[in-house]
């Protein structure tokens, strides 16, 4: 069963938001064996809207379409979809009455009649009840295929997506399962591992596939599978994956599906009763960032420190202007120092430490461009580690964190 996801909006072709609703649409149909064909971007006009229905409806048996169903002459989707399908907006009750209950509760500004022509519906959709905004889903069945449309705000779509679409989905069609799992690894390119395990590669089952998904010091490898029988279906994916391990165990962090890398770092440094701490400077915060996101972080990362400037590593960590002078600020001895510092100052177990060169210029240091040292300082010894990750800077700071987040996995795993 095939499905296509169509965003209307301006706002996402000139760039100005990123389309994160087709993304979770994506992977919440796929949960439920719904393959989607097909992402299209569209602008608000009463012909794109038309033509794209026409398409789509030729390769999809569920298209899905979010956005222009706000209150403004410029939100065309509700007014597109009656005249396409030969209806007239009738006036829903129930929906006028939540809307106007909404605003008497949450708005402080009265209501007024656009907000109530909110309510204003094609008859010959099924409601599908926004409780977090005014603009209803809608649901309209053509023969054997279903067109639903949903507002574009995305907190208003992720719970119309969770409570109302996939439910009625599942009860209206019979599907396959699809199945994906997603091998993480650190340290090699996706070139070098394919080299690995091209023989493993080249004898996987014709109904499984496989996807490299690489980033930045990271690649992802994706195994796909679709069948009537769930428990098979993970029983020979599980197969295959395991004749991964003799040739790529030394990389493989651990499944994408089941947690993050820093979810998986979170869980050992509570386990192992460990705590972090760390000093950033060519990565500016991007560490703290990346664990911080988590819930319950607080149980162990103790804090960190962005040391950009050199009088930064002196003043606040205590790196000693002496060993900058000897070494330059982007060298084994200052990260180490700063590691050192780090652990010692927030009282953790373990510190990290990063500084670098990422470009365009040198800055206080003749180090090549993208050049970066790393240092994991414990109780008992520093350990640095010199990488030189190209010279696009965006891509030396990611690969940098990506480093530091398998450096820590084998330290503490």
């Amino acid at each position: 069963m095939i499905a296509e996801i169509v965003s209307i909006g301006d706002e996402i072709l000139i760039g100005q938001i990123v389309n994160t609703n087709a993304v979770f649409i994506a992977k919440e149909l796929n949960k439920i064996g719904i393959e989607v064909g097909q992402i299209t971007s569209i602008s608000d006009r009463k012909e794109h809207i038309e033509s794209c229905l026409d398409e789509a409806q030729k390769r999809a048996q569920v298209i899905i379409l979010t956005g222009g169903l706000g209150p403004t002459k410029d939100d065309l989707t509700k007014h597109t979809l009656c005249s396409y399908f030969d209806d007239v907006l009738v006036k829903n009750e129930l929906v006028l009455e939540r809307i106007e209950e909404m605003f008497a509760k949450y708005v402080p500004t009265p209501i007024n009649e656009e907000n109530r022509k909110q309510a204003l519906l094609p008859s010959k959709a099924k409601v599908l009840n926004n409780l977090h905004g005014t603009a209803s889903g809608m649901w309209f069945e053509v023969e054997d295929r279903v067109i639903i449309s949903l507002p574009g705000v995305p907190f208003e779509m992720k719970a119309l997506v969770s409570n109302e679409v996939i439910p009625a989905l599942q009860k209206h069609y019979t599907r396959p399962y699809i199945m994906h799992k997603t091998l993480l690894t650190y340290g090699l390119g996706e070139s070098v591992i394919a080299e690995r395990i091209e023989q493993w590669e080249n004898e996987l089952p014709s109904d499984i596939k496989l996807a490299y998904l690489p980033n930045l010091g990271r690649v992802r490898l994706r195994l796909s599978g679709k069948g009537s029988d769930p428990v098979l279906l993970e029983q020979r994916i599980d197969a295959e994956i395991e004749k991964l391990y003799p040739l790529i165990g030394d990389i493989i962090m651990g499944f994408e599906e089941e947690a993050s890398v820093e979810e998986q770092l979170q869980t050992q440094f509570i386990k192992t009763n460990n705590t972090l701490a760390v000093a950033e400077s060519c990565t500016g915060g991007k560490i703290a960032n990346r664990f911080t996101q988590i819930p319950g972080a607080s149980a162990y990362f103790r804090g960190g420190i962005v040391a950009y400037a050199t009088e930064v590593k002196v003043n606040l960590l205590g790196v000693s202007q002496s060993l900058i002078d000897a070494y330059s600020v982007v060298s084994a001895p200052v990260a180490e120092a700063m590691a050192v510092a780090a652990r010692q100052r927030f009282g953790a177990t373990i510190g990290v430490s990063t500084t670098g060169n990422a470009g365009p210029s040198k800055g206080d240091s003749e180090a090549e461009l993208g050049t970066v040292f790393i240092a994991v300082a414990t109780e008992d010894n520093v350990v640095s580690y010199e990488f030189h990750l190209g010279k696009h800077r965006e891509r030396v700071v990611e690969k940098a964190v990506n480093m530091v987040m398998e450096l820590l996995h084998k330290q503490v795993f």
